[in-house]
């Protein structure tokens, strides 16, 4: 390959990584996004329909209602909030659901798109609604700041290479 194809290949690849680079609205933080929005949602509504078909959701119908509250509160807020400060497009394609899954694992997770799962093991941890808000919001601003995308964006950039000789622009 002659150096001007080099150079006109890099001078893309450069661009390209450029353009997948965005802003986060409410932290200023640059972010690597190389997955379309709508792509990353679809896989989010697969591996999450998946996930409640190979797990078992709680019959524990006082503590599923006060996951499925507070989650819904949650989203109220965060709807609220990002509409009123120009950012509802954030929640384009966002399909909330929240479920409490039998397990004894400490954790509770958001997939993007608003789909929430809390684990049984979590709830003497968090003690009551107060503490159960905390996590989900914790999670829930995960999947706001888009950080699937993003961790899927620099495991892509890493396992082609493109994350050599700290060239990634995701660090």
């Amino acid at each position: 390959m002659t150096r001007f194809i080099k150079t006109i290949v890099v001078f893309v690849f450069i661009n390209l990584l450029i353009a997948a680079c965005t802003k986060i609205p409410l932290t200023n933080r640059s972010q690597l996004h190389m997955i379309p929005g709508s792509e990353m949602l679809a896989m989010s509504d697969q591996q999450y329909d998946e996930f409640l078909n190979e797990n078992q959701l709680s019959h524990n119908t006082q503590q599923t209602k006060m996951v499925k509250r507070v989650g819904k509160n949650i989203e109220k807020a965060v709807t609220k909030y990002l509409y009123d400060n120009n950012y509802a497009d954030l929640l384009d394609g966002y399909s909330w659901e929240f479920n409490l899954v039998e397990s004894d694992q400490v954790n509770a997770w958001c997939m993007p798109g608003g789909k929430v799962v809390v684990y049984t093991g979590i709830l003497p941890v968090t003690k009551d609604e107060t503490g159960l808000a905390v996590v989900m919001g914790h999670e829930i601003a995960h999947a706001i700041a888009r950080h699937g995308n993003e961790r899927m964006s620099q495991e892509m950039a890493a396992t082609n290479g493109w994350c050599g000789a700290g060239r990634c622009p995701a660090k």
